[in-house]
């Protein structure tokens, strides 16, 4: 395990461009310490075998880089900074393909804490989808992640619009614990996207926010794919719930499936193009996902007791029963509420209105409800 003094040199070598996990392992390999690494002449880093460009590029940018000062700029965004070989890095990553050497955290938990431990102990799954998503899918989504949150799951997923968003939502809302890997480093001025900020802050009060890229990076097409290998290799599983043919959730799928870890889609409709990608990796073995109980028993989990029992909808008026007949999971527009239940539509709004007040149904959006 590196020392407390040394782990600010890991950070400083990993600022300079070029310098991943490959070749911070080399460095450490060959140096025995980040801090000889850092003060070394250009000579013994050439020998290191990182390169010729590289060793040039340390060896001059490091003149402009001051390990304490990046180091205390950390500190102020909370940012914590996990090593290979910290007893507290994640074993499932650590087992994966492709781990990297350093993880940025962001959280109320201390890294060295025994709440920290039991949240990257805990089992693991994945939740990813389409960042353009239907209200079926964001349902699903949700659901999924409530009940496995509630099951005592860890769900990770990457805060990105969509699928990523309504899964961490999901979790917190069962009062669960998700953790969201990011493609940007973790100071809040560069959370991506800017909308969830809120939710970042959110999800850092019981989980965390986990990153391979130091300060400065900003989320791009490049860091996205390596965000993916990180979700795939932290977890059990990976649920895919709404993909395109060509969305990244396939991507972090095929990662899944290289590490031997289990891969879960969600069926779509057919006319969905949403559901293109799912029902694609279905036909290629998939696992169905038609509820929590596919997810827990295909890995063996049980539950944890720690899931909420659903009070009953037991209707109070002749309206709350009339409506609570004609919803379902598949969002109905206000107007047509109304005809089936033949009922005015202010009064109608008005028996919504206080049924999603009791947590019994939903306005997903453009006055369209669904019953949770």
């Amino acid at each position: 395990m590196t020392n407390a003094s040394d782990i600010k040199y890991l950070n400083a070598l990993n600022t300079i461009s070029g310098v991943g996990a490959q070749k911070l392992r080399k460095l450490m390999l060959f140096f025995g310490s980040a801090e000889a690494a850092w003060s070394a002449n250009l000579e013994p880093l050439l020998q290191s075998g990182i390169g010729e460009k590289l060793a040039e590029r340390i060896f001059e940018e490091r003149k402009h880089t001051h390990p304490d000062r990046e180091w205390e700029n950390m500190e102020k965004e909370n940012i914590q900074l996990l090593e290979w070989n910290s007893p507290n890095y994640p074993a499932l990553l650590k087992e994966s393909s492709h781990p990297p050497y350093l993880i940025y955290v962001k959280s109320s938990l201390e890294v060295a804490s025994i709440d920290f431990s039991d949240l990257i102990t805990s089992p693991m799954v994945a939740i990813v989808g389409a960042r353009k998503n239907t209200a079926y899918g964001a349902l699903a989504a949700q659901n999924l992640a409530r009940d496995l949150g509630a099951s005592g799951i860890t769900v990770v997923s990457g805060m990105a619009f969509g699928i990523d968003s309504w899964a961490h939502r999901g979790t917190l809302d069962a009062g669960g614990r998700t953790i969201a890997v990011l493609g940007n480093n973790l100071d809040e001025k560069n959370i991506y996207p800017k909308s969830n900020l809120n939710l970042a802050r959110e999800i850092t009060a019981s989980g965390a926010l986990l990153s391979e890229c130091p300060l400065g990076t900003v989320a791009s097409p490049m860091t996205f794919p390596a965000r993916n290998r990180i979700v795939a290799g932290l977890t059990l599983g990976t649920i895919v719930v709404e993909a395109g043919e060509k969305s990244g959730a396939l991507l972090t799928a095929q990662m899944a499936l290289e590490n031997n870890r289990e891969v879960f889609a969600v069926p779509g409709s057919i006319f969905s193009e949403s559901s293109f990608g799912t029902h694609q990796l279905i036909r290629s073995g998939a696992k169905v996902v038609t509820g929590v109980k596919d997810i827990l028993e295909e890995l063996g989990l049980e539950k944890s007791g720690k899931q909420k029992i659903s009070s009953p909808k037991i209707p109070t008026n002749e309206a709350e029963g009339k409506l609570l007949k004609i919803l379902s999971s598949t969002p109905l527009h206000i107007d047509n509420i109304s005809k089936l239940v033949k009922l005015q539509t202010a009064f109608t709004s008005s028996a919504l209105a206080m049924m999603e007040l009791k947590g019994w149904v939903k306005n997903v959006g453009g006055q369209n409800y669904i019953i949770i």
